[in-house]
């Protein structure tokens, strides 16, 4: 089994928000293959699916950003997963909006909810596709309020862009490798 988790914070106040971009993803994933992300089992909601033919789990951690590693770990343990087995969609302050970044490893760049999986998991071995949010315009913006702030109008069709083309990243990441999902959408702004 493949498992795609989507970073974000439960409850409706943060629908929508630059920190709630994984969320996005997972949404849109879950729409596109018809797999509902219902089921509440360890810390997440979850759904369970097919995706050509492979076995593929969609999670969003309900723990907020800062224990997402908690959620991820239980999941992982439970259906005895290797990070391998495992894609995590997060946002990024360091990528423009309507950009998208796969990598194979890394570290955790000041992001909470990445730092809590590698945690929670011991390694930072694991792929992470990074959704592009921007870094606050004006000078003197705090960075939590940026992160927790609405994409403004005119960021609108980017976002809505970035969140097909990273959609369309998990399945070719899912189905045929990360290093041909990385070699296709690494390339440049999303198109």
């Amino acid at each position: 089994m493949f498992l795609v988790v989507g970073l974000g914070n439960p409850g409706p106040e943060y629908a929508g928000t630059r920190h709630n971009a994984g969320f996005m993803v997972v949404d849109r994933l879950a729409r596109e293959l018809n797999i509902p992300v219902g089921r509440q089992v360890f810390f997440s909601l979850t759904g369970r699916g097919q995706l050509e033919g492979r076995q593929i789990m969609l999670a969003k951690p309900m723990t907020y950003m800062n224990e997402s590693g908690r959620a991820v770990a239980s999941i992982m343990r439970w259906h005895r997963l290797t990070p391998a087995d495992l894609l995590v969609v997060s946002d990024d302050l360091d990528l423009p909006v309507g950009r998208i970044r796969l990598r194979r490893a890394g570290g955790h760049g000041g992001h909470r909810g990445l730092q809590s999986i590698i945690q929670h998991l011991g390694t930072n071995g694991f792929a992470r596709l990074r959704m592009g949010i921007g870094r606050p315009v004006h000078e003197g913006t705090d960075v939590v309020d940026w992160v927790l702030g609405r994409f403004t109008p005119e960021e609108g069709p980017l976002i809505e862009q970035a969140v097909a083309a990273a959609a369309e990243a998990v399945r070719v990441v899912v189905t045929v490798g990360l290093e041909e999902a990385m070699n296709r959408f690494n390339a440049g702004p999303v198109r």
